[in-house]
């Protein structure tokens, strides 16, 4: 079984910064791609920033220039740093790891339980 587990949330300033992390356990071969999504209060899970196994990455627009995905393959980790925070950053953020292949089943889509960035102004 595969989890994975997200650390770094919190509350911050405006203009302040935050830099989450998530690492996926288990017996895993291989991941095409490792993200973070986001759903704010009242609103969709949105995509923010997802990077895939050779390193290329995409953002959404909203935080081009102040957020920076990252991934450390060897460790099945990725993080995410975020700058410049603003209000409307304030969101649940989600890791999601793509194309999960373990020894024993896959590929599979997961999803980490999520954790809370607050931006206050």
């Amino acid at each position: 079984q595969v989890q994975l587990v997200e650390s770094g949330g919190g509350l911050v300033q405006a203009g302040g910064s935050l830099r989450l992390s998530c690492a996926a356990s288990g017996i895993i071969v291989s991941i095409k791609a490792m993200g973070w999504y986001r759903q704010a209060p009242g609103k969709q899970r949105e995509l923010v920033a997802i990077i895939n196994s050779g390193g290329s990455t995409n953002y959404v627009d909203s935080v081009k220039g102040r957020f920076t995905i990252s991934r450390a393959n060897a460790q099945n980790t990725v993080y995410l740093q975020m700058n410049s925070l603003k209000p409307e950053d304030t969101a649940v953020y989600y890791c999601n790891a793509q194309g999960v292949l373990t020894l024993f089943q896959g590929p599979n889509d997961y999803w980490g339980q999520g954790t809370q960035v607050t931006v206050s102004s």
